[in-house]
């Protein structure tokens, strides 16, 4: 895993590429939500369930953009810092700071664990 490799990643999520952002996860792949009901977000197990995870994303805000992507690697870790904005459905606007922690096999994203602030 690279830094252009994190880029490119981060503009997939931008296009909303489902695909894109599919090549670079393993079959065994874990994405953990910045939100959800347990102390981790929400967990997604298994390219099918992360698939979904990602692609709420886009249902719950049509719009979301993550921008000015910040990546570091470390062996097999990694991060990206970015600001996340976009419109929810109901057309409350968002504009917070998050970051997503990276645990990596080889070439391929094993675990995506997603961190936004919360305004209030």
């Amino acid at each position: 895993m690279t830094i252009d490799d994190l880029e490119v990643f981060c503009a997939c999520w931008n296009r909303h590429d489902i695909e894109g952002l599919m090549s670079f996860m393993t079959d065994d792949c874990v994405f953990m939500s910045s939100a959800g009901p347990d102390a981790c977000g929400t967990r997604y197990v298994g390219r099918d369930a992360v698939r979904r995870g990602f692609m709420a994303a886009w249902e719950m805000v049509p719009d979301a953009q993550w921008n000015n992507g910040r990546h570091t690697i470390s062996g097999d870790r990694g991060m990206s810092e970015w600001i996340f904005t976009g419109t929810r459905r109901d057309g409350h606007r968002i504009e917070v700071s998050g970051c997503d922690v990276f645990t990596f096999r080889g070439d391929k994203i094993v675990v995506k664990d997603s961190f936004r602030k919360q305004r209030g």
